[in-house]
C-alpha cells in the first residue's frame, strides 16, 4: 500500500511542479498571461481524456497495468517539459502529465481501498488524499527552491522528476493485484465510458461532487494565479515565496487529513465547506490589503479547507460506491475534482483580461461560495451519518443508506 500511496503522490508531483516556474517561462517564451492560464488549465483535457477512455480500464485490466501506463505516460510528459523550445511544447506536456495523473489518480486511488485491511473506506480515503496533497506540496516547493538557487531553472526540476518516476515504477510491480481476474485480451476490453452514478446514489453523490469542484477550484486559484497576484500585487516575483506559498497550503492540508482521521466523513466534508467562505474572505483581503502576511494566513485556512473537504468528500464517494464500480465511482468523482480545478481558472483569465484582477477574482469568490452553498444544503441532507444511515426529513423514518 506504502508503494501504491507513493505512486499516487509522485504522480501529482507534476500537477504543481511548473507552479513556480510559471514566471521564468513567461519571461523566457513571451507568452501573456491569459496564455499562461490556459497552459494551466489545458491539463484538464488530459484528466478528462484519461477518465473517458479509460476511466473504467484498471476494473478491467487491474491496478497495476493502469498505474504502470499512468508512469510511462508521465515520463513522456517530462521529456517533452524538458526539451521544450516554445509555448506549444508547454501545452503538450501539460497535457501529457493530465493524462498520467487522470489514469494514476483513479487506478491508485482504488488500488488502495482494496489494499486496506477490511477495505476501510476511512483509512483508504486518509491516505490516498494525504499522498495527493503531500505530492501537490512537494513538486511546488521542490521547483521553486531549484529554480532559484540551482542551475538550469526550467530543465533541474524535470530531471530529478524523470528520476523519481522510474524509480517508483520499479516499486510498483511488488504490490499484490486486487482486481480478480484481470482481463489479458484486448479483445474482451471494454473502452466505453461509463462514467454515471448508479440512479439510487446520485443525490448523495451530488454533496462530495460539489464539494470536490469548490475545493478545488481554491486549489486551482493558488496553484495558477499566485505567481501573478505576487508580482502584480504584491510586488513579489520569487520562485521560492510563489513555491513557499503553494507548499503551505498542501502541507497544511495534508497534515489536517492526517490530524483529523477520526472525523467522520460527513463532518470532515461538512467542515470543510463551512470553512470555504472564511478562506475566500481571507484571500480577498490578501489581495485588497496588498498584504503578504494576510495571504500566508489565507493560504493556512485554505489548507485546512482543502484537506478536510477533499478527504472527508472522497470518503463519502468510497462509502456509497457498489461493489465492482469503486473504480468508476472514483473516476466519475474525480471529473469534478479536474473541472472545479481549471474551469474557474479559465474563467478569471478571460474576466481579468476584459475587467482586470479584482473583479475577476471578486466574480470567482461569489461563485464558488455560492456552490458551496449549495454543497453544504445538499450534505446536510443526504450525506451518510456515521451509524451508516440517511439524515430523514422531518417526519420521514430512518432508510437505510444506499450502497
Amino acid at each position: 500500500m506504502a508503494s501504491v500511496a507513493a505512486a499516487l503522490a509522485i504522480a501529482f508531483i507534476a500537477a504543481t511542479l511548473p507552479t513556480p516556474l510559471y514566471a521564468i517561462y513567461r519571461r523566457t517564451f513571451g507568452f501573456s498571461e491569459f496564455t499562461l492560464t490556459l497552459i494551466y488549465a489545458v491539463y484538464v483535457l488530459g484528466n478528462l481524456a484519461a477518465l473517458f477512455l479509460v476511466g473504467r480500464l484498471s476494473d478491467q485490466i487491474g491496478r497495476r497495468i493502469a498505474v504502470l501506463s499512468a508512469i510511462g505516460f508521465g515520463l513522456a510528459s517530462t521529456v517533452v517539459y524538458i526539451v521544450a523550445a516554445g509555448t506549444a511544447s508547454l501545452f503538450a506536456a501539460r497535457v501529457l502529465s493530465g493524462f498520467a495523473t487522470g489514469i494514476a489518480s483513479g487506478a491508485a486511488t482504488a488500488w488502495i481501498a482494496e489494499l486496506q485491511f477490511k477495505q476501510n473506506e476511512a483509512a483508504a480515503a486518509i491516505i490516498a488524499s494525504a499522498a495527493n496533497l503531500v505530492g501537490l506540496a512537494v513538486g511546488a516547493l521542490a521547483a521553486g527552491l531549484l529554480a532559484q538557487f540551482a542551475p538550469w531553472p526550467l530543465r533541474l526540476a524535470w530531471l530529478l522528476y524523470l528520476i523519481m518516476l522510474g524509480g517508483i515504477g520499479l516499486a510498483t510491480l511488488y504490490p499484490p493485484e486486487t482486481v480478480e481476474k484481470p482481463l489479458t485480451r484486448l479483445g474482451d476490453l471494454s473502452l466505453r465510458p461509463r462514467l454515471g452514478v448508479p440512479e439510487n446514489i446520485r443525490l448523495q453523490f451530488v454533496s462530495p461532487a460539489v464539494t470536490a469542484f469548490v475545493i478545488f477550484a481554491l486549489i486551482g486559484f493558488y496553484a495558477a494565479l499566485i505567481p501573478t497576484l505576487l508580482s502584480e500585487v504584491l510586488n513579489e516575483s520569487s520562485p521560492v515565496f510563489s513555491g513557499l506559498v503553494v507548499f503551505e497550503l498542501f502541507a497544511v492540508a495534508a497534515v489536517t487529513v492526517v490530524l483529523t482521521g477520526e472525523v467522520h466523513s460527513r463532518g470532515g466534508m461538512l467542515g470543510g465547506l463551512a470553512l470555504l467562505f472564511p478562506s475566500l474572505l481571507l484571500l480577498a483581503g490578501a489581495e485588497l490589503a496588498r498584504s503578504a502576511p494576510v495571504l500566508i494566513g489565507a493560504a493556512a485556512v485554505a489548507g485546512i479547507t482543502a484537506g478536510l473537504g477533499y478527504r472527508g468528500s472522497l470518503e463519502v464517494v468510497n462509502q456509497i460506491a457498489p461493489p465492482g464500480r469503486r473504480g468508476e465511482m472514483v473516476s466519475s468523482y474525480l471529473i469534478a475534482v479536474y473541472a472545479g480545478n481549471s474551469l474557474p481558472v479559465i474563467g478569471v483569465g478571460v474576466v481579468s483580461a476584459v475587467a482586470g484582477l479584482l473583479v475577476a477574482h471578486a466574480l470567482f469568490a461569489v461563485l464558488i461560495g455560492a456552490l458551496a452553498a449549495v454543497a453544504l444544503i445538499t450534505g446536510v441532507r443526504y450525506a451518510p451519518t456515521r451509524n451508516g444511515f440517511q439524515c430523514p426529513r422531518r417526519g420521514d423514518s430512518a432508510r437505510p443508506f444506499a450502497r
